[in-house]
């Protein structure tokens, strides 16, 4: 990554963490036993989440904080650098303020409004790159990794057109459909915003580093994984919705029948936003997965104007709060693959071969269903397996 020069909000030293107001987001960040639901507790509970940090022991027994998280709180409140959990604070502090690294937090005015009404918003935001250009409206563009070169052909030309439409194009930076979608923005002479599933300093793919310092310079690059976290299988559907969470709609531009790209539609669906589809040729395995959307009910896309006009003037802070009162029904709101691998899920951990097992599931379903199940808050990826989150 380039040096990128920038003010930063972080303190000089480590010293005043204790007193920056994006420091207890990022403890909250790297508490242990925080999942969702319990963060839904607290919100229940407190005014702001950022007050379980000065919290009683007995308030944060009472909101169903257990001993894991009510320790590291604990050593918070002492500003005691030893414990683990507090000093793997400081380590991420120190590297952001090394690299550069910006964090936006829910307590910043910048913060994306559309993200903060999503399930599962996330605490910390990395960022490298123009910060301002999370205001802009955004449309995210993801497809297949093995695209077709119609369909890179297609994500570029997309992405410089609504670029000259004053839309900000946000992407994964993966290979394929996401990589040309960024390079067609940027050629152009647009700004696109990158979401990463990894520390910056260990980009994934590594192929996409020079495409990764352009963004840097003309747009955006952000994650929500400190500096020193690599990427993981899990990380992508993690990092998808948050580029549905943050754009007005999806567009997918080439995807088989199991892309993760319809991961991220539904994504889309589940948090209110459009989906658009582009079809392909019906011989074509990357276009299996867009007809199927396109079937379901996304908006067949041949040209720009066709985003432009689904989306007309639907889009105001009202909606999107309206859609955020539903959150939690559509996160209940389960299919029966979903259903069939959480009934045979316990409280103990069970490994893949063992669910594959009872469920009569393939891997590769059974993986999509528990990472659908995991970003909702009901599952937990645990050494062993997965087990039900309490």
């Amino acid at each position: 990554m380039p040096d990128v020069p920038t003010v930063l909000t972080l303190p000089e030293t480590s010293s005043d963490i204790f007193h920056c107001a994006a420091s207890p987001w990022l403890m909250l960040s790297c508490l242990p036993k925080f999942g969702v639901r319990r963060r839904q507790a607290a919100l229940s509970a407190l005014t702001d989440l950022t007050a379980l940090l000065g919290a009683s022991v007995a308030t944060l027994k009472a909101i169903g904080l257990t001993t894991e998280s009510i320790e590291p709180i604990q050593a918070w409140q002492r500003q005691d650098r030893n414990h683990p959990v507090v000093a793997q604070v400081l380590r991420i502090w120190n590297e952001c303020r090394i690299q550069g690294i910006r964090l936006i937090t829910p307590g910043d005015d910048d913060y994306p409004e559309p993200l903060r009404h999503i399930h599962d918003a996330p605490l910390v935001l990395y960022c490298l790159g123009r910060r301002d250009l999370l205001a802009r409206d955004q449309i995210g563009m993801v497809g297949s990794r093995n695209a077709t070169r119609a369909g890179l052909d297609h994500a570029r030309k997309f992405a410089a057109a609504l670029g000259d439409q004053g839309f900000l194009v946000t992407s994964g930076l993966a290979l394929g459909i996401d990589g040309a979608a960024h390079a067609g923005a940027l050629d152009a002479g647009h700004p696109t915003l990158a979401v990463i599933g990894s520390g910056f300093d260990r980009l994934y793919p590594s192929q996409h580093r020079k495409l990764a310092e352009r963004i840097i310079d003309q747009g955006l690059l952000i994650s929500e994984y400190p500096p020193g976290v690599r990427a993981r299988a899990a990380h992508f559907p993690q990092r998808n919705r948050i580029i549905s969470g943050m754009s007005r709609g999806v567009l997918v531009v080439e995807a088989g029948l199991k892309s993760g790209s319809l991961i991220t539609a539904r994504l889309a669906l589940e948090q209110g936003r459009e989906v658009f589809a582009i079809p392909g040729s019906v011989h074509s395995p990357v276009a299996r997965g867009c007809h199927h959307l396109i079937k379901q009910g996304a908006r067949l896309v041949e040209t720009v104007d066709d985003v432009l006009e689904e989306l007309g003037a639907w889009w105001s802070p009202s909606l999107v709060a309206e859609s955020a009162e539903s959150q939690q029904a559509l996160a209940t709101d389960l299919d029966a693959r979903e259903i069939a691998v959480l009934k045979a899920l316990g409280y103990d951990p069970q490994s893949t071969d063992q669910l594959c097992s009872e469920t009569g599931l393939p891997a590769d379903q059974l993986m999509q269903s528990l990472l659908l199940l995991e970003l909702q808050g009901l599952v937990s990826s645990v050494p062993g397996g997965f087990q039900k989150i309490a």
